[in-house]
């Protein structure tokens, strides 16, 4: 298996197809893309060729000796090294941003098995390259033409663990967030972090939000996963199994670089990943007004959720950087994609299940304080248009070389349907869609279908991926 490189990182299985080798090069490429920058697109008050670097990690076993490696790689190319330690993929790229920073990295293969490994890059914004620089890194490191040091200009490390704390002091300063309303509603949480970078952090927001009790469920940090780490329903039995013993009032569960929130209702019941972007720009749209923008892979609850306060919704292709890059283009004052990842322009342009955690908290303590009589999270959900998703995969040991043109052929099939060609293949029928996309993640073909009920998503995503296998063999 190759390496999966695309706005989401250069991403693979440590020892197999990411290797040492591929991480000096990438690191080399990195350094010398942003020291080849003119001078013209260098932000003021940064040096183009003594590059200012921040870089963290997950808590993945491999980790710190990959750290260890690109650090190097970087201070012998002139870089200055920030290095925060273990810390969220959303802390870092405020910590990019803050230190006024040339780019940043993030050591995380996010949702990804333990074996995975990433390098996730940052712009001196503190957000993910777009696809024209992912393009100009991909031709540095081919052509093998780095900007080294010479001895006397080796670049330094240095060491800042603050923005933890940084990161939840701008949460709690955002103006919808009350403490105190929190705190009256004495909820009592189960935090569910899978040994990732959220351990400590989570816990530790949610106390200063005002949470009364606070429960722990893998949450040492140790980076080996206790299951499967994406956060979906079938990964979740122990969470739901200790939520249910110890009575708590909701569960939140983040992945292990804590950029996609999902909760779990009092009943073991899953909110929804879908749901938590829903629930958060319904309640944000009442403190502030403007369009909102989801990926082409989304619920179609959020284009709901955006005409019930009369305001659009837009869609991109899937990948943080161009919901990002839709959401400046159309004024976006909240978006994020389906998978739980919800970012929140007023505090910075990337995905944050913090941030979410905060509005979550937020929006079901005021729904508690307008509806005494039932305050379960199961009943707060009952609010939002009901949707069901199923979800497949055509696993791939090499990206077909006709894939678009196959896609489109199925697509001329289904003339009722609203074609989007954009990502893959989106068809968009009066009551259900179906996306069909390579994954930036993993070698597969993802298959998204939404419906009216699970029953129907779950025959559409069949009925497609027996399609596409049986083409497959023949390109």
């Amino acid at each position: 298996m190759s390496l999966m490189i695309s706005v989401s990182g250069i991403r693979g299985i440590v020892g197999k197809s990411l290797t040492p080798a591929d991480l000096v090069t990438f690191a080399q490429a990195f350094a010398t893309w942003l020291s080849s920058r003119s001078n013209s697109e260098t932000p003021a008050g940064l040096d183009p060729n003594n590059p200012k670097i921040v870089i963290g990690r997950d808590t993945r076993p491999t980790g710190n000796a990959i750290r260890t490696l690109v650090s190097s790689a970087m201070a012998l190319c002139g870089c200055r090294v920030i290095d925060l330690g273990i810390a969220t993929t959303p802390t870092v790229e405020i910590a990019t941003a803050a230190e006024k920073a040339d780019g940043g990295i993030i050591i995380t293969a996010s949702h990804n098995p333990v074996e995975w490994n990433a390098l996730k890059l940052l712009d001196s914004k503190g957000e993910f390259l777009d696809e024209s620089a992912v393009r100009q890194l991909l031709d540095i490191s081919r052509k093998q033409q780095f900007a080294l040091a010479d001895w006397e200009h080796v670049g330094l490390l240095e060491h800042n663990h603050g923005y933890d704390r940084e990161h939840i002091r701008r949460i709690l300063a955002l103006p919808f967030v009350d403490t105190k309303k929190i705190a009256a509603q004495h909820f009592r949480i189960l935090i569910d972090a899978v040994e990732g970078a959220g351990s400590l952090i989570v816990p530790e927001l949610c106390k200063q939000l005002g949470v009364e009790e606070i429960e722990t469920i893998f949450c040492n940090g140790t980076g080996l996963f206790p299951r499967n780490p994406e956060p979906v329903a079938e990964h979740l039995t122990p969470t739901i199994e200790a939520l249910k013993e110890k009575q708590c009032d909701l569960a939140v569960v983040v992945d292990p670089d804590v950029d996609r929130l999902a909760l779990i209702c009092e009943d073991g019941s899953l909110f929804g990943e879908e749901y938590s972007l829903v629930a958060c720009a319904d309640f944000y749209l009442r403190h502030k007004q403007g369009p909102v923008a989801n990926n082409l892979s989304s619920s179609r609850a959020l284009r709901d959720i955006a005409e019930k306060h009369g305001q659009t919704c837009y869609s991109a292709k899937v990948g943080e950087a161009n919901v990002v890059a839709l959401m400046k283009e159309k004024g976006a004052v909240i978006g994020g994609e389906g998978n739980g990842g919800i970012i929140l322009p007023e505090l910075h342009y990337g995905r944050d299940a913090l941030a979410g955690i905060a509005l979550m908290l937020q929006a079901f303590t005021d729904w508690r304080e307008k509806n005494p009589e039932n305050k379960t999270l199961s009943g707060f959900r009952k609010q939002f248009p009901d949707y069901f998703m199923a979800k497949q995969k055509v696993r791939l040991a090499r990206k077909p070389e006709n894939l678009q043109d196959m896609l489109s052929t199925i697509a001329s099939a289904y003339s009722e349907a609203s074609v989007n060609m954009q990502d893959g293949m989106k068809l968009d029928f009066s009551e259900e869609w179906v996306h069909v996309r390579p994954s930036n993640t993993e070698p597969v073909l993802r298959i998204y279908t939404e419906a009216k009920s699970i029953e129907r998503a779950e025959t559409l995503a069949e009925t497609f991926r027996r399609e596409i296998e049986s083409r497959i063999g023949t390109l």
